[in-house]
């Protein structure tokens, strides 16, 4: 399926070149315009949920205050992937260095870790919205909020920085190795190692224990709890809508986890290089595309904003 490079130079420092996804230029011109237009739609989403939220004071919830940041988070790490897989996507040799490999991964690793930690975060105050009503601007108050997402990027950035220099540690024979993928993710960069990497892959497995399965631990958890809250509720529009504030992000949570725990988790010796590629562009493409979808189509208030924000910047244009 993914065409493969010609011999490679073996001599002066190490870099790295991506394996393209077809050596057929009508092919590569139709991905380029499919995946640039992807990433516009995602810029373009995203960013929408972020100025709604900024721009309308009744979005000023902790909800919208994750929501937001969820947004910034699948910009960011989007950005860290598609330029440059965009650039390659035609076959033309463009080495990345060495160090280059290093921060893209380092960054992806923190994005996407802090997505997973936000997930888990929003369920939380998902529960404290249903269980606890009465109580929830006594708990969420803007300072719990901040610290929250706070400790969910420190933790992210601590457990990347942790696992990506373990992985540089290793050396890699000749000077221009192919990495059978379209970024500098961990599991193909492993394979490329010329040295034993069980240590590597076992702290590879701990880091996507505490990154996937202990948060969705804690989002089924509460999710738990929430449903049994909302069958207490006796009125039938009420539990509608609060399983309506509910069902958009459970269907981010079984989307992202569920695609990242197929690469992450999955035995190496079970693994396939084609699959986790195509595994990745769920997660770097649908993901971060259906996130600002889900949440404005089945939000309310987050519909109710952007309507208000075009139909009054139609009414100045006007004037």
């Amino acid at each position: 399926m993914f065409a493969k490079s010609p011999v490679l130079n073996q001599s002066g420092p190490t870099e790295f070149v991506f394996r393209v996804f077809t050596a057929v230029p009508e092919f590569q011109a139709l991905l380029f315009l499919l995946f640039l237009l992807l990433y516009l739609m995602i810029l373009c989403g995203n960013t929408a949920i972020i100025w709604a939220v900024c721009t309308h004071s009744s979005l000023r919830t902790p909800m919208y205050f994750f929501l937001s940041n969820l947004s910034f988070i699948e910009i960011s790490y989007t950005t860290v992937v598609v330029p440059l897989m965009l650039s390659n996507i035609f076959g033309a040799w463009k080495p990345i260095s060495l160090a280059g490999c290093g921060a893209q991964m380092f960054f992806f690793l923190t994005l996407g870790g802090a997505d997973c930690f936000l997930l888990a975060i929003m369920a939380y105050d998902r529960y404290v919205a249903i269980c606890h009503p009465l109580h929830y601007t006594l708990i969420m108050t803007q300072k719990l909020c901040l610290q929250m997402v706070g400790c969910a990027v420190a933790l992210a950035l601590y457990l990347s920085l942790q696992l990506t220099s373990l992985i540089f540690t290793l050396p890699f024979c000749g000077r221009l190795r192919e990495i059978n993928h379209f970024l500098c993710d961990v599991p193909p960069v492993l394979r490329l190692a010329c040295a034993d990497i069980h240590v590597h892959q076992a702290v590879l497995y701990v880091v996507s224990i505490l990154v996937l399965t202990v948060p969705f631990i804690l989002i089924s958890v509460s999710y738990l709890f929430i449903t049994l809250a909302i069958l207490r509720i006796r009125s039938a529009e009420g539990r509608r809508r609060a399983f309506s504030t509910c069902s958009s992000h459970l269907t981010v949570v079984l989307l992202q986890y569920g695609f990242c725990a197929l690469v992450y988790l999955r035995p190496q010796s079970s693994s396939s290089v084609d699959e986790d590629r195509q595994f990745a562009l769920i997660y770097t493409f649908v993901t971060p595309l259906l996130n600002p979808l889900i949440y404005t189509l089945r939000n309310k208030d987050v519909k109710d904003a952007l309507k208000k924000a075009i139909s009054s910047k139609g009414t100045t244009e006007a004037l």
